[in-house]
């Protein structure tokens, strides 16, 4: 009589502790976004600083899409790679932007625990896709530089298009691995110190086991990050060597332009994100200057650089500004 009595306490035990973990599992539907910052006179500066950095990332990316598909001289492979990082690019900041640009107004600073997963699933999609995409147009660079008779063949339009469509669906996959782990986390906080749901700061917010997650951001961050970057330096290595051996000072000028542009925004992005990524959760210290270089700027640097450093673009550009002057007007 008494053993069944202890079995029966036990098992009322063991049932109340699952009811609860299973509450506190369950309890935590909403999850507030710190933002920026707190002071009330500098978030009004920052809502029109960042709509209008918003604002000039979206018609900036999609100005350099419409040229690149309106002018025949640009359908080259590398302005194909370009129309890609400009989908990324606006991909990207809409993902984070237009959430920071709320709650730097409302009072109500909350998101729902499948929208921070959605975004987080999103920008983990971009940023890895954008680091694949650098290093892709990196080999691209390489193929016209250092083998100029053979890069029609090497850079086929099926090449091209394979390769886009594979970085495009690695980083999904790769984005959905970490989305789902996530929701197999318990949280004790809701509080997140960030501006955007990003995967470091959002785990930091479980009481459950993430050395699984942890170890998974590690190892991404090697290998689309570290390892991207390596194969990129690997390729401006090539192509340097190639760029020394030209004898003529105008044809040297000519090469390190091409690849200049390309150079400057990998450094400036890879950077930010191996910075981010590589650093174990322990001690990563929310680092929201930092998050802004590789998830909001890039997406307005990019094509300007693209652009203005680039002599085809500019002339196709003049070309389709002409076209639109010589378009009749609206007969009054």
């Amino acid at each position: 009589m008494k053993s069944n009595l202890t079995q029966h306490n036990l098992f009322v035990q063991v049932t109340i502790s699952g009811l609860m973990e299973t509450k506190n599992q369950s309890a935590i539907k909403e999850l507030i976004l710190v933002g920026l910052t707190s002071v009330v006179g500098l978030q009004k500066i920052l809502f029109g600083v960042f709509t209008c950095i918003y604002a000039t990332a979206i018609v900036a990316n999609f100005l350099l899409i419409f040229t690149i598909c309106n002018c025949k001289k640009l359908h080259t492979p590398m302005y194909f790679l370009l129309i890609n990082l400009s989908f990324v690019n606006v991909l990207s900041i809409s993902v984070t932007t237009p959430k920071m640009l709320q709650t730097l107004l409302a009072q109500k600073k909350t998101i729902s625990l499948y929208g921070c997963v959605t975004q987080m699933f999103f920008f983990i999609w971009t940023l890895a896709t954008e680091v694949l995409l650098l290093s892709f147009m990196a080999f691209d660079q390489y193929a016209a530089i250092c083998h100029p008779l053979q890069y029609t063949i090497i850079m086929r339009k099926e090449v091209c298009i394979g390769v886009a469509a594979a970085i495009w669906a690695v980083g999904m996959l790769s984005s959905g691995i970490h989305a789902q782990l996530v929701f197999g986390l318990s949280f004790c906080s809701s509080v997140i110190n960030h501006f955007y749901c990003d995967y470091p700061p959002l785990l930091k917010l479980s009481c459950s086991d993430t050395s699984l997650n942890e170890t998974l951001i590690f190892v991404a961050a090697v290998v689309y990050g570290i390892s991207t970057c390596a194969l990129t330096l690997t390729s401006y290595c090539f192509i340097l060597r190639a760029i020394f051996r030209i004898h003529s000072t105008e044809g040297k000028k000519k090469a390190f332009s091409t690849c200049s542009s390309h150079l400057l925004v990998v450094s400036f992005y890879f950077s930010s994100v191996i910075y981010t990524y590589t650093r174990p959760g322990s001690v990563y210290a929310q680092d929201k200057i930092v998050a802004l270089l590789y998830s909001v700027f890039p997406s307005v640097v990019n094509p300007i650089i693209y652009s203005l450093r680039n002599k085809e673009f500019k002339e196709a550009l003049m070309i389709l500004k002409g076209r639109g002057r010589l378009l009749p007007g609206p007969q009054l």
